[in-house]
């Protein structure tokens, strides 16, 4: 209870700072007001038109956004593609599985944005994928909540930027913190953003370890609930198809609440790096915090992304608006 309570005293401390707290002196949630007035809902029907072709849109762009943030800064250099004479960071290892439909959701929500004649040139793909990801967050059941806006595009995209800066499915507590405090986010807003899980998907190979060759008796995992592991093998059978995908919420794969802490409590959280949340005590509290109370998650969750999308943004110095968001 008291550590309930603690979470409960934080989050009226995020009820306060998301309207108070200082942020980054370019960014504004007004920014675009003169020059592209209606950005917020041009670029949110055009994420709905794609997010009603395919649910894959709300995992892919929430994935493309983290993955950008945390190499060089939130500056859409994920999206940058590669030439003759550079190798861009999406064509990094980790950043192969990342879905084709998060990168088109982008690149229609700029189009969509592009043919305003008020508005051509002027917002940038860092800015458009910031807003794209909280539109599918909504979309999706989750919270609904402001933008900062004034990024500028990165000037710079390599895939040896991307090594060692993305959270692996097996690092343990002590990894995750070192990773999200690297980019200046504690370890409470590491486990809420790690609640994006609940409309992720991962590939058999990211987690094949934990029910076939981990270091016990029976060769699984013993921090899986048993059935669960036995489901897994079942969906991902040894040389399965390395295309094929799994829900990494296994009760509500389609809806953004705070069910993904639930099932941690079950012993299914897919990756390592999900259940050493509630099996590490440091963490432990805060999964329990989260799943007893969806308020508490998404308003942790929404205070975490605001965070996170301060993350190395660029300026009229070091960045551009972005023309093409493939291209430097």
């Amino acid at each position: 209870m008291a550590q309930l309570n603690l979470v409960l005293v934080w989050l009226l401390f995020l009820n306060l700072c998301l309207y108070s707290c200082p942020i980054s002196a370019q960014l504004s949630r007004h920014h675009y007001a003169n020059s592209c007035p209606n950005v917020e809902n041009i670029v949110r029907e055009a994420v709905k038109k794609k997010f009603h072709q395919t649910f894959v849109t709300v995992p892919a762009t929430l994935r493309l956004f983290f993955h950008d943030c945390f190499v060089q800064g939130c500056d859409a250099s994920v999206l940058v593609a590669s030439t003759r004479n550079n190798k861009a960071e999406k064509d990094h290892p980790d950043n192969l599985s990342l879905a084709g439909d998060g990168f088109d959701t982008v690149i229609k929500a700029k189009e969509a944005v592009d043919a305003v004649p008020l508005c051509r040139n002027k917002v940038s793909c860092a800015d458009i994928l910031a807003m794209a990801t909280r539109d599918v967050i909504s979309l999706a059941g989750g919270p609904y909540y402001e933008v900062e806006l004034g990024r500028f595009d990165g000037l710079r995209s390599k895939a040896s930027d991307v090594e060692g800066r993305l959270p692996q499915p097996g690092f343990n507590l002590n990894q995750l913190n070192s990773l999200f405090a690297a980019n200046g986010l504690t370890q409470t807003e590491m486990i809420a953003l790690s609640g994006a899980h609940t409309v992720g998907f991962s590939h058999c190979n990211k987690f094949s370890n934990r029910v076939y060759n981990f270091k016990s008796k029976s060769r699984v995992d013993p921090t899986l609930n048993m059935k669960y592991a036995a489901e897994l093998k079942s969906m991902c059978p040894r040389n399965v198809d390395p295309r094929i995908a799994i829900d990494m919420d296994p009760t509500t794969p389609r809806a953004f609440d705070n069910v993904y802490f639930k099932n941690l409590q079950q012993g299914k959280g897919l990756f390592t790096s999900d259940q050493v949340l509630f099996t590490d005590p440091r963490s432990k509290a805060t999964v329990n915090a989260f799943a007893s109370s969806s308020k508490i998650f998404r308003a942790n969750f929404v205070a975490a992304m605001t965070k996170l999308g301060r993350v190395g943004i660029k300026n009229a110095q070091n960045g551009n608006i972005r023309t093409d968001c493939s291209v430097i």
